[in-house]
């Protein structure tokens, strides 16, 4: 048998709502006990006293872009996994917009086996909703789920044929699968590159209205009502589509929703003279909505926050703001940034890792994600005050595109362990 005995951390429990001083004993891989005051004396025990640091249970991203296949040159489930340890994320949940796209057992089966084989973290990747994503036909969901899809998603590309997406919800429903999806609409939002108003007005790019996302995501909700799907919303960034959603969870319907930890931090102001590493999809919105989305949050109408890690190579963004790619890297800033959410006082610690952990494994049927006696020993050490300067070339990601190069940050992982095992050791890093 082998265990190991954290003491003097601050246990951060997102399943209780408690942040309080304790020890936690982990043997052959999952959370045998835990408690507050003098840790037990375990008898052979390996033992990691934190110093006070703040333990909490491993993150969980849904949404994370891998670009295997197809695109190593920008990144590759070795070095996401990497990152993803250095960032105390236990779970990456990834993307199928690769090339080929994962609509396929076997596609699907050559990432789930590659995470298997080079990843210090778990994979579980989602597969497509339509063949190709090209919202035409929707893919064979039985065949995927049995290869081990958790999820079906076709990203940013938004299914705009309502009667494709209407049977694929159906056939999904069937058989209990969770459907993502980006709710914007296609027409509206095409080559839009920031949002519209004043900002956008006066630096001549290509604008979409925040009536966009609620035009999305009311149509998506109407065919969830109509057809009995499980339904999460990947990225919702504006107070206008708020309405929608907290009228379909009264109603009971099966939704839940998300958000990038870029929207939370960021506004429309930080893109300032054209900086493309701002450039996100959907694009960042204005600071009311920012706040607003953050008090969503926190009263729980928004249930995931993710990192919605989405590495582009140099040429991809070194082009003039509406011809870059979308997107940034965050797997390893997604916590420091949530730390400023926690320093400025609107979340608490267990209220962020109710969002980056406990939710979204909650939503994937997941055990991991959690405190509890018998979960799975999936945690991330660190210390939410330590500060730095973030300097993106020492990103474990292949690709660097962080919007937050250069800033001061608060909130160092120490330890990240999966399965009882340490992956990442900032010490030995």
């Amino acid at each position: 048998m082998t265990s190991l005995l954290i003491t003097n951390a601050r246990l951060i429990d997102p399943s209780a709502d408690t942040d309080a001083l304790g020890w936690l004993l982990v043997q052959d891989g999952v959370i045998a006990d835990k408690g507050h005051g003098a840790a037990p004396d375990v008898t052979g025990s390996d033992i990691i006293d934190a110093g006070g640091a703040c333990l909490a249970p491993g993150i969980v991203d849904i949404g994370v872009k891998t670009c295997e296949p197809g695109e190593r040159h920008k990144e590759s489930i070795r070095t996401a996994g990497a990152a993803a340890a250095a960032g105390g994320v236990t779970t990456m949940v990834t993307r199928p917009d690769t090339d080929p796209a994962i609509d396929t057992p076997e596609v699907l089966e050559f990432v789930r086996r590659r995470g298997e084989q080079v990843s210090p973290v778990r994979v579980l990747p989602m597969a497509a909703l339509t063949k190709g994503r090209k919202g035409r036909e929707m893919t064979e969901i039985g065949f995927l789920m049995d290869a081990g899809a958790v999820a079906f998603t076709d990203c940013d590309a938004v299914t705009a044929t309502t009667k494709v997406l209407s049977r694929a919800m159906t056939y999904a429903r069937s058989l209990g699968a969770l459907i993502i999806a980006h709710p914007q609409d296609p027409g509206l939002s095409d080559g839009a590159a920031v949002t519209s108003g004043k900002f956008a007005s006066l630096k001549g790019l290509p604008a979409v209205s925040p009536i966009a996302e609620r035009m999305g995501l009311e149509r998506d909700l109407a065919l969830v009502e109509m057809t009995g799907a499980r339904y999460h919303a990947d990225c919702l960034s504006t107070a206008i589509a708020l309405p929608a959603l907290r009228q379909a969870k009264a109603r009971g319907l099966d939704v839940t929703a998300g958000i990038s930890i870029h929207h939370l931090t960021l506004n429309e102001f930080d893109v300032g003279d054209y900086r493309t590493f701002f450039k996100v999809k959907p694009p960042l919105r204005s600071e009311d909505d920012r706040k607003e989305m953050v008090a969503a949050v926190a009263d729980g109408s928004i249930d995931v926050i993710s990192s919605f890690h989405t590495p582009q190579d140099e040429e991809s963004k070194r082009l003039p703001y509406e011809a870059a790619a979308s997107g940034a890297v965050a797997l390893e800033t997604l916590l420091p940034a949530a730390m400023r959410l926690y320093h400025s006082g609107d979340l608490s610690l267990p209220q962020l890792f109710r969002a980056m952990a406990l939710n979204p494994a909650d939503r994937l049927g997941l055990a991991q994600g959690r405190l509890d006696v018998g979960a799975p020993a999936d945690l991330v050490l660190f210390d939410p005050d330590a500060p730095f300067k973030l300097n993106r070339g020492t990103l474990r990601s292949k690709s660097k595109n962080t919007p937050f190069d250069e800033h001061l940050m608060q909130g160092k992982v120490l330890k990240t362990i999966v399965s009882g095992d340490l992956v990442f050791d900032r010490i030995s890093a």
